[in-house]
């Protein structure tokens, strides 16, 4: 029988073939309708401090949200790997005209020593990359804990605080149930090309006593 460790690994392979076999129309057509589902999200257009990620292997494509947050004058960052501190990410502002280099998994990556770094808790909105999601906000990610380490102040924080974590994705990504660990971090929503999932965690109160 299988460990679990070995049906998460099976599951990443099946489910990153799965994104990679797209065509570059199908990926273009769903970063656009990503952006759409994102506008419709409140939340979403009242935050100013936004973390994204840089599409590699197939993932949802998110430089069409990059473009429309610079022309709303929003503040877009991108995660750094932190060059001390095992499994933890730096929050690097992004900008237009930003020089990127390669960190060692070969994912571009702004310099964090000529840009403004943002701590994870002043962040409004990640949108985290997966390889797959339920319902219910499970993520299965890429197994090397990174958001979970970073995020995982998340667990002791109080009820409807920042930042939010959307995990965004292809639709064809989502499994009915996904096997979670103590140390998993729980999405608020999921948001993919065809659906807004509002997940089993804490929702925002959007109202004038919101943090954002």
């Amino acid at each position: 029988m299988p460990t679990t460790t070995d049906s998460r690994q099976q599951l990443r392979s099946e489910l990153r073939a799965r994104r990679r076999a797209l065509t570059p129309d199908q990926q273009a057509h769903a970063s656009q309708e990503l952006l759409r589902k994102l506008m419709s999200l409140p939340l979403f257009m009242r935050s100013q401090h936004v973390a994204l990620y840089w599409a590699m292997d197939g993932e949802i494509n998110l430089a069409p949200i990059a473009k429309q947050l610079w022309k709303m004058g929003k503040h877009c960052y991108l995660p750094v790997l932190h060059p001390q501190h095992q499994r933890q990410l730096w929050f690097v502002e992004y900008l237009p005209n930003a020089l990127l280099k390669n960190n060692r998994f070969k994912i571009p990556e702004p310099d964090h020593r000529n840009a403004q770094k943002l701590p994870a808790r002043l962040l409004d909105i990640v949108l985290l990359p997966l390889v797959a999601f339920d319902a219910n906000g499970a993520r299965l990610g890429m197994g090397g804990g990174f958001y979970d380490t970073t995020f995982a102040f998340k667990q002791k924080q109080r009820p409807n605080s920042k930042p939010w974590l959307l995990g965004v994705a292809h639709a064809c990504q989502q499994e009915d149930k996904l096997e979670t660990a103590a140390w998993d971090i729980a999405l608020h929503w999921v948001v993919t090309d065809k659906d807004v999932l509002m997940c089993g965690g804490e929702q925002p109160i959007l109202n004038k006593t919101s943090e954002i």
